[in-house]
């Protein structure tokens, strides 16, 4: 049962109950049918359109006109259009003229080239990486300036520098020897300007601290730790020596006197010169085995740009990510 109490002031306190009142709303009008907005992907910009393929054609067309080029022989080189087969293709004949003429000396040359490519592109990675990593993670007197120094050091052309080394290799007995190929290519002061820039964010200052609490030595953590970390960068370096040391020309042509010892580059320069002149040697497709040796030069650079890229594209991707 209910208090007397209780329903007494119940019936004193409570108002008397109210309908809902009821709210009368004008009709909303219907929304305008517009038109979708294109999204970022669906636009289009016809003068980007038009300068990109400028530019795919300015890259690609001088190796469509060498790949051309090498199945022709010299007459067909002069007599027929450049960007298109002649009547009688003939690109095996011509490689394997290449690999057999003055003895099989092209194997040679490509051999030395690759050599030289790719102990210093290891070199300079791997100096250029703890350079790098030095000068981002350590604070030492002088460190501003020694970096500064580093910074003009882009600014001076190789070719400036070509006579000053050969005169201290001169001093130094290795002229004519592979070393005055390797040792040059191994300074690249923009490989670690490249590789300081990249170490001051790749390589958190966190993991270096938890590892030296644990006892590892500071060349410990650069191998084991910070350059895994510098992958990306590390690979960036490592194609630029490679290619800027592929095709170098004016160093070894100052430094080295004996044919064996030459690259491709002088090799082919040289053969060209023969073509020309008509020296010792030359034959009347002379010419086509030049272009022919030069198709033959770029494939490995390809090869390692395909197999590289990998890294490139999962250090952009790190890079773009907010930790």
């Amino acid at each position: 049962m209910t208090s007397p109490k209780l329903s007494t002031s119940l019936g004193k306190g409570a108002p008397p109950s109210t309908p809902p009142a009821t709210v009368v709303t004008a009709a909303e009008p219907p929304a305008p049918v517009t038109s979708r907005k294109r999204g970022p992907r669906a636009r289009r910009s016809t003068p980007l359109t038009i300068a990109m393929l400028a530019a795919l054609a300015y890259f690609l067309l001088p190796l469509f006109w060498l790949l051309i080029a090498s199945t022709k022989n010299t007459q067909d080189l002069f007599n027929s259009f450049g960007l298109w087969f002649s009547h009688a293709p003939q690109l095996l004949t011509n490689i394997k003229a290449t690999f057999t003429q003055d003895d099989g000396v092209f194997v040679n040359w490509l051999l030395n080239t690759v050599m030289y490519a790719v102990v210093s592109a290891l070199g300079a990675a791997l100096l250029a990486a703890a350079g790098g990593y030095g000068f981002a993670k350590f604070r030492f007197r002088g460190d501003r300036l020694a970096f500064n120094v580093v910074l003009g050091a882009v600014m001076v052309p190789t070719t400036a520098l070509a006579i000053p080394t050969y005169l201290l290799f001169a001093k130094a007995g290795l002229v004519n020897t592979p070393w005055a190929i390797i040792l040059p290519s191994l300074v690249n002061p923009f490989g670690l300007y490249l590789m300081r820039i990249y170490a001051a964010d790749a390589v958190p200052d966190s993991i270096l601290e938890a590892a030296r609490i644990d006892g590892a030595g500071e060349a410990r953590i650069f191998f084991r730790i910070a350059l895994r970390l510098l992958g990306p960068g590390l690979v960036t370096v490592l194609l630029f020596t490679l290619v800027a040391t592929w095709n170098n020309y004016f160093l070894p042509l100052i430094m080295l006197n004996d044919p064996k010892l030459y690259p491709i580059t002088v090799g082919l320069a040289s053969w060209a010169a023969q073509a020309q002149n008509g020296g010792a040697g030359a034959s009347s497709d002379m010419l086509a085995l030049v272009v022919t040796g030069s198709l033959l030069s770029i494939i490995p650079l390809v090869v390692a740009f395909l197999m590289l890229q990998r890294y490139w594209q999962s250090g952009l991707a790190t890079g773009g990510v907010k930790q």
